[in-house]
C-alpha cells in the first residue's frame, strides 16, 4: 500500500472507533508505556490529542508524567513552513485549538528540540521496522531530525504494525519504539 492508501485506511479505522473504545485503548497504551525503562529522563515531548481525528488520548500519559514530576513539552504548529515550536507545559499554560483542531499553547517557556530526551510521536500507521505514516506534512520528521540522536522516539497507535514495509524517504525519521494496546514494538538498534 502507498502512504496515501495507508492514511485513508487508518483514518477510516480510527473513525470507526467508539469514544469508549478510544478511552479503553488509550489507557491500555499508557499502562504499557509504564513497562518501558524510559522514566529516568527530564524532558518529555507529548502531542496533545486531536479529538476530531480520534487520536490516542494522551491525557493518561500526561498524568503519568505529571505524577513523576517530569518536564512536559508540547508544540505549536507553523503551517507556513510546516515546523513545530516547543513550550514547557506549566500549570498556567493557556491552550487554544488552532484551525485544524490541534490544541496548542498560546505562549510559554520555549524549549529547544535538542533538550528533549523522549518524544511521543503521533501516527496513522507503522511497520515492523519502525517506519511510520503521519498526516503527510512532515512536521514530525523535521522536528525529530533536530533532536539529539539519542532522543527516544516512541509512536502511539491503536492498531498493530503493518506487515508490509512502509516506503521511507531519506527525510523520514524512524521510531525507536511503538506502543499499541496489545504490544510493545522495539526498533532501537543496540550500539
Amino acid at each position: 500500500m502507498t502512504k496515501p492508501e495507508l492514511r485513508q485506511k487508518y483514518k477510516a479505522l480510527r473513525q470507526s472507533l467508539s469514544a469508549d473504545a478510544i478511552e479503553e485503548k488509550s489507557l491500555a497504551i499508557a499502562n504499557r508505556l509504564l513497562t518501558l525503562d524510559i522514566w529516568s529522563h527530564d524532558f518529555y515531548h507529548v502531542f496533545l490529542t486531536i479529538e476530531t481525528q480520534k487520536e490516542v488520548n494522551t491525557d493518561y500519559l500526561l498524568n503519568i508524567l505529571a505524577g513523576k514530576d517530569k518536564n512536559i513539552v508540547i508544540s505549536k504548529s507553523n503551517f507556513e513552513d510546516f515546523s513545530l515550536s516547543h513550550y514547557l507545559l506549566t500549570d498556567n499554560a493557556k491552550l487554544e485549538l488552532n484551525a485544524y483542531n490541534i490544541p496548542e499553547p498560546v505562549n510559554g517557556i520555549p524549549i529547544e528540540a535538542q533538550q528533549l530526551n523522549v518524544v511521543f510521536v503521533p501516527l496513522l500507521a507503522f511497520d515492523k521496522s519502525g517506519n511510520r505514516v503521519g498526516y503527510g506534512k512532515g512536521f514530525y520528521d523535521r522536528f525529530l531530525a533536530n533532536c539529539k540522536p539519542e532522543t527516544l522516539k516512541i509512536g502511539l497507535s491503536f492498531f498493530e504494525a503493518e506487515d508490509q514495509l512502509i516506503e521511507a524517504s531519506e527525510d523520514d525519521v524512524g521510531l525507536d519504539f511503538c506502543m499499541t494496546p496489545e504490544s510493545v514494538y522495539v526498533f532501537k538498534k543496540s550500539d
